[in-house]
């Protein structure tokens, strides 16, 4: 697959209101450095005002998703969040589909699952891929208080912080038609399975992996996970750097020259996460995560203190700032 790094000089940008490209220069002859630039991320200079991704409007998605309460699957929270985010999706993409699937659950339990995915410019064969999951997990296991552990948490982190980026990210869209083609898919039943029971996670990406159809390969795609920690620190994850480590420099090296601080040059730890099926069919995807939540050393990951209180807007934003600004980067 074709390789996607960013020239250490390329300025990315966002256009105002819904104003039209003007404004952009590609790069004299397609150099940068003196090397060629990759046909999937051509340098795009621009003297156009930098459009606004909005932390605030993105924490009142957050919010509004754990308004539901839980969002495991079968649950009420669950069917009426599902409900929420297609509306939505609607009004913004170009055409929304749903992929319905039945998995069979612990102690027999048939699951229904949907995977979201809204699709912008949907006939142009260039695409990005931009993907979250939108479940939570139906127990507690890490929760300090043991007779809580077999309750569902609410996940505003963990589940409705990347997907608040992404309806953020879909209403910029909507505004300011990107040169090539997305789709936004919001995985089902990521976290439904047991420690250890690894077959049990992973249930929306699987799915989308196996059932995508040989011709669809995006450019890349980026995962979102555990993104609105109010105290975001985000290392490179070690499987995105193993299977696409063009893609994390490309993403990295842009939160340096928007000056997002939040995305160190550090690596992180393996995660076992929705990036993982996608890398095996083919797609290269990195996953950005903070999977120290709060910190290393008092963690909310698969507790009931998984709330919006923990979370804020201005992680939100760092992290949106940084996608819209790669989707907006790119170039037929």
């Amino acid at each position: 697959m074709a390789k996607y790094t960013l020239p250490s000089f390329l300025v990315l940008m966002l256009f105002a209101g819904c104003s039209k490209n003007s404004g952009q220069i590609p790069v004299t002859g397609g150099q940068a450095d003196g090397k060629p630039v990759p046909a999937g991320l051509k340098a795009v200079l621009t003297t156009a005002p930098r459009a606004t991704f909005s932390g605030e409007r993105a924490f009142t998605l957050l919010r509004a998703q754990t308004a539901f309460g839980p969002r495991n699957p079968n649950s009420a929270g669950h069917g009426s969040c599902l409900a929420y985010l297609v509306s939505t999706l609607r009004t913004l993409a170009d055409e929304v589909r749903l992929q319905e699937f039945m998995h069979t659950g612990y102690g027999g339990e048939q699951l229904r699952l949907t995977n979201i995915v809204a699709s912008f410019r949907p006939k142009d064969p260039a695409r990005i891929l931009l993907c979250a999951h939108w479940d939570t997990r139906p127990r507690a296991e890490q929760d300090e208080t043991r007779g809580k552990r077999n309750d569902p948490i609410l996940g505003a982190n963990d589940g409705a912080s990347g997907v608040a980026v992404l309806v953020e990210i879909a209403g910029l869209l909507k505004n300011i038609p990107p040169s090539v083609g997305v789709d936004i898919v919001l995985f089902d039943g990521e976290d439904y399975g047991k420690e250890g029971d690894h077959a049990s996670y992973l249930l929306g990406s699987r799915y989308f992996a196996e059932h995508k159809g040989g011709d669809y390969v995006p450019r890349f795609g980026i995962l979102l996970d555990m993104v609105g920690d109010k105290f975001l620190d985000l290392p490179k994850e070690r499987y995105s750097l193993r299977y696409a480590p063009d893609v994390v420099d490309m993403v990295w090296k842009t939160a340096s020259l928007l000056g997002v601080q939040q995305f160190h040059d550090e690596n992180g730890e393996e995660i076992m996460d929705d990036h993982l099926p996608l890398n095996e069919a083919g797609i290269q995807t990195i996953d950005i995560i903070d999977f120290n939540y709060p910190d290393a050393t008092n963690r909310f990951w698969h507790t009931h203190q998984d709330t919006p209180e923990h979370c804020s807007a201005e992680s939100l934003e760092a992290v949106g700032s940084v996608i819209a600004s790669v989707v907006y980067g790119q170039v037929p």
